[in-house]
């Protein structure tokens, strides 16, 4: 690439080019290739085919009705899970938290290890090698919560595949379940993600410019999606488009022609090497479209997303006041530790007022979930807390440790900076 970007130039600058009236197009020439140089094909990666099916699709059994108490104590698979992942956030995701963000990569065979504790089976049916009998966001929510207060744009990392099985066995039909689902249960689980967002201002997921329009027996798909994690290097995406003017979702292999990646550093979530997906004129068979186009899959994945964004602001926002509890106890002034002020003592109280309302709201709308209520209101609750209190968490942690929480000495700096990013988020999660 920069062999070819140095003869072009060259080329541009020569005296020749002037000579024969081609300037205007020779710098067009070099301005497009620049920027095709920052992008990549689509990953060739393994060819996913089609093992079984025929038949109706496999799903996960609802979850069983409530008694009408309010019990928040998780059974025990729950706590197996839970405790599983805040092991795992400890050992793992928590020393290479800073690496990761500095490279704005994921540490190489980090994917392969969260399959010990089963990040993309919580989703599949057991008929479909999954690990359990029942849907639950709830068990989804206590592990995005347990692995993001460990790092949480490592958590986004590790949970990204895991949004495309959670897609495939709650839509897809048989043959999309007997074509994908079976390579997410195995030891090599392919990189995948859920493109949804855009790049562009007060972006709205319901109004895509993404675009899918039907030719003959195919789909023809172009946009640009932003922020989605692992784009160079994922296998398989579920792509966010318009269709006739109302909102799908469909399976884009990374290796169709059209796919392309390019670079986008952001301020938070950098550790799931996240960057622009762009689709020119991709063309998926029409078995490619998920949910069969029901606006109303979309509008479930839209809110299912929202709740796992509140359940990885809650961990992080916990693991930023378990920070700063022991910080202004130990640290002194004045010949006395800073949390006997009571601006200190206030404002860390209001971050665990403020972490409560977030955690109680989203695991009120992961139950209403389960048991197949509506829960659009209580996903938009959480969304605001994540967007507002999230944030607001973040912010405090960094202010509570002065000087010391600007710099890159402790985490909360870069807790603050990915708080930020999961109230804007949309999509690339599911619970």
């Amino acid at each position: 690439m920069a062999l070819g970007l140095r003869a072009l130039n060259r080329f541009a600058g020569s005296e020749l080019v002037d000579r024969i009236g081609a300037r205007h197009t020779s710098e067009r020439v070099v301005r497009v290739a620049a920027h095709r140089g920052f992008q990549a094909a689509g990953t060739v990666g393994r060819t996913f085919a089609k093992r079984s099916g025929g038949g109706s699709a496999s799903r996960l059994k609802p979850a069983r009705p409530a008694s009408g108490l309010f019990d928040l104590t998780p059974t025990d698979e729950q706590e197996m899970i839970q405790s599983a992942a805040r092991e795992f956030a400890a050992t793992e995701l928590r020393p290479a938290a800073e690496a990761a963000d500095a490279a704005a990569a994921t540490p190489e065979g980090l994917l392969a290890k969260s399959t010990e504790i089963g990040t993309t089976m919580l989703g599949v049916p057991e008929e479909a090698g999954g690990a359990v009998e029942e849907r639950s966001a709830v068990t989804s929510v206590l592990l995005a919560e347990a692995l993001a207060h460990g790092d949480l744009g490592l958590a986004f990392a590790v949970l990204a595949p895991a949004a495309v099985s959670t897609a495939l066995g709650l839509w897809g039909d048989a043959d999309q379940q007997a074509t994908y689902l079976p390579e997410f249960v195995g030891e090599d689980v392919p990189t995948a993600a859920l493109a949804v967002q855009e790049p562009r201002p007060l972006f709205d997921p319901f109004a895509l410019r993404t675009t899918a329009a039907r030719d003959g027996e195919d789909y023809v798909l172009s946009g640009v999606k932003s922020l989605v994690p692992h784009v160079g290097s994922a296998e398989l995406f579920v792509v966010a488009a318009d269709l006739n003017d109302r909102p799908a979702l469909f399976l884009v292999e990374s290796k169709s022609a059209g796919v392309l990646t390019e670079p986008e550093p952001a301020m938070g979530l950098r550790a799931a090497a996240s960057g622009r997906l762009v689709l020119e004129d991709v063309r998926v068979p029409a078995s490619a479209l998920l949910g069969g186009g029901d606006p109303d899959v979309y509008a479930e994945a839209i809110r299912l997303g929202r709740i796992a964004w509140a359940a990885l602001a809650t961990g992080t926002a916990q693991a930023a006041l378990d920070h700063v509890i022991p910080y202004v106890n130990e640290r002194e002034a004045f010949g006395e530790p800073v949390s006997h002020r009571q601006g200190v003592a206030f404002t860390v109280s209001n971050m665990a007022i403020d972490l409560e309302s977030l955690r109680l709201t989203t695991y009120r709308a992961a139950s209403r979930a389960d048991m197949g209520k509506t829960f659009a209101r209580e996903a938009a609750l959480a969304r605001q807390l994540t967007a507002a209190k999230g944030m607001e968490i973040g912010s405090q942690a960094v202010q509570m440790l002065g000087g010391a929480g600007y710099v890159k000495d402790h985490p909360v700096e870069r807790w603050y900076r990915d708080l930020r990013a999961a109230g804007v988020m949309e999509g690339a999660l599911l619970v």
